[in-house]
């Protein structure tokens, strides 16, 4: 989450342009949104860490997570995301799979589990929910990061969120057993430089970055 921050703060104070990642979990990890406080009690020992975004907690295990940071977009959240969430559409569907947004719902904010309902902000195929993403602003400048499902672990999804029926969510695994991450990667990245218009050229992070990182690691760690 340090790593997502850094992103967002350095294209903020224009140290770095717009940028976009895609990472795995060393271990599973729960990430709660910056203000959900209150969870159930099962989740306690758990290793959780805390998003900068907002939205429901997720359980980070067989998942690929992107993140994006831009500036200067106008319009409602709603709109934001949609314009952020253009390049998994056309990227997914480039690879074959039709996905389209959720519906928001009352029942989002009743829920612990970020993929125990679909909102306006998520993707779904065949009505089974792919991409949940979050967001946040700074000024001008928007960061958005989302858990794509590659393998889901149904059992110990079962466990932490008992309130998700097993068939809400999909995996990509189960949809295209052969797609391999790094064609996912490829399509996804291809995908936003259609989008944006703009070529995508690998980086490092700087060392203001880094230092940034090192900061704010304590910050979002909570367990």
């Amino acid at each position: 989450m340090a790593a997502d921050e850094a992103m967002l703060e350095a294209l903020r104070q224009e140290l770095s342009p717009p940028s976009l990642r895609f990472y795995t979990w060393a271990r599973p990890t729960l990430s709660l949104g910056f203000h959900q406080s209150v969870f159930p009690e099962h989740w306690r020992a758990l290793p959780k860490v805390r998003r900068p975004t907002g939205g429901r907690a997720v359980w980070h295990e067989g998942d690929l997570t992107y993140a994006v940071a831009v500036r200067g977009l106008s319009g409602s959240t709603g709109q934001t995301y949609a314009r952020l969430c253009a390049f998994l559409v056309k990227g997914l569907a480039d690879l074959g799979i039709e996905v389209g947004f959720g519906r928001g719902g009352r029942e989002y904010v009743r829920r612990p589990g970020c993929f125990s309902s679909a909102t306006s902000a998520d993707l779904l195929w065949r009505g089974r929910k792919l991409v949940g993403s979050a967001q946040v602003r700074r000024g001008d400048t928007v960061l958005q990061h989302g858990a794509i499902l590659l393998a889901p672990e149904r059992e110990r999804l079962a466990r932490l969120f008992p309130e998700q029926a097993a068939e809400a969510v999909v995996g990509l695994a189960e949809i295209q057993p052969d797609l391999i991450v790094d064609k996912v990667i490829a399509s996804l990245t291809a995908a936003w430089a259609a989008e944006w218009q703009t070529a995508v050229v690998p980086g490092e992070w700087s060392e203001w970055e880094r230092q940034w990182m090192a900061r704010g690691r304590g910050r979002w760690r909570c367990g």
